[in-house]
């Protein structure tokens, strides 16, 4: 069961720090509970927002899962396209899993297909931040395999499957691409060059402000690996369909233009290395986030859950997952890369 936080008790702990001019206020309003591991509650008129987690989707302790997005959240900073960090606050009574203390991103929800170009922007300019040295990428995870590591996070969530209560051909259709991913593997990784990237970076986190930069406001999974799969988790229906918020959809020349706007904008050299893993990480992309859909439905759909919460969030998720079961829109999608001519980007 999800425990009910008491904002008198938030506000103390608030009040305790000594966070500098910028904290002027205390007072607690809740921005959204609609995410499935954290709640955002706006600090007064500090221009700070409390980003609450309530569970962590890789299992790590309060501690750990605080430790690895403060360093998700400096290390994005410097690409000026992510909410700037200010503090951490280490669990305690009052905020069980601690809190992470961001700055105040005001935007609306992106509106599809006009926002991908700004989305495809940010993108970019988070990918092309440099790398620290080996030794110092921990906290964040290293996917220097990105296709066997996404086929190991596929593998787990994939247990879900025959628990998911999908229509028989949607479950054959899924199977069949566990089997392409599996040979796929075995094939080799690619060359090119790693990335910071953002890995859960469906529409609804990004921001869009009044001049129409995009913000990526949620760190929580990222790591370094594969650019590809940024681009691809953007764009699939299963993602531009995630968030009630987000209003349009795109067309499959809509995502064609954003790759290539994409493309253009990092340069010819790294367009060259990244323009032949775009479909095969977008085909990767979609499992990976098709099975994440079995677990959700299989093991957190419970209201008593941490996942589902939000009674109005979980009710448009679970109609969501259900829509992208339906075996005409897998083999919608699939088409993606099984029809070679379907996505020439």
């Amino acid at each position: 069961m999800h425990e009910t936080l008491d904002p008198n008790a938030v506000a103390r702990r608030l009040e305790s720090l000594d966070l500098g001019a910028d904290m002027t206020g205390s007072d607690l309003a809740i921005l959204s509970a609609k995410g499935i591991s954290h709640d955002h509650w706006r600090i007064g008129t500090s221009g700070l927002v409390l980003r609450i987690p309530r569970m962590n989707q890789w299992g790590m302790d309060a501690e750990a899962a605080l430790a690895y997005q403060e360093a998700a959240f400096r290390r994005a900073a410097a690409s000026g396209r992510t909410p700037a960090w200010r503090h951490t606050l280490a669990p305690d009574p009052a905020l069980p899993r601690g809190a992470l203390i961001v700055a105040e991103i005001r935007g609306r929800a992106p509106a599809l297909p006009q926002d991908l170009t700004a989305i495809a922007e940010t993108l970019a300019a988070i990918h092309e931040l440099p790398l620290p040295d080996g030794a110092d990428m921990p906290p964040l995870q290293v996917h220097r395999n990105p296709v066997s590591s996404t086929l190991l996070v596929i593998e787990e969530q994939a247990e879900a499957l025959a628990k998911a209560n999908m229509p028989s051909d949607s479950l054959a259709a899924i199977e069949d691409e566990l089997e392409w991913a599996r040979s796929f593997a075995g094939a080799g990784e690619p060359d090119f060059a790693m990335s910071l990237v953002g890995t859960d970076t469906h529409p609804g986190n990004f921001l869009i402000e009044a001049g129409g930069t995009a913000r990526f406001v949620d760190l929580e999974k990222a790591l370094y690996g594969a650019a590809p799969i940024d681009l691809a988790h953007a764009t699939l229906t299963t993602s531009t369909g995630w968030d009630p918020d987000c209003r349009g959809a795109a067309s499959r020349n809509d995502v064609v233009a954003f790759y290539r706007h994409y493309l253009d904008r990092v340069g010819t050299e790294r367009a060259d290395a990244l323009a032949p893993w775009l479909v095969p990480f977008r085909r990767l992309t979609w499992l990976r986030t098709i099975t994440w859909f079995a677990r959700w439905h299989a093991d957190w759909s419970s209201h008593a859950h941490a996942a589902a919460r939000d009674a109005k969030m979980s009710a448009h998720i679970r109609a969501h997952i259900v829509n992208c079961f339906a075996p005409e829109n897998i083999e919608s999608t699939r088409d993606d890369w099984l029809d070679p001519n379907a996505l020439a980007v």
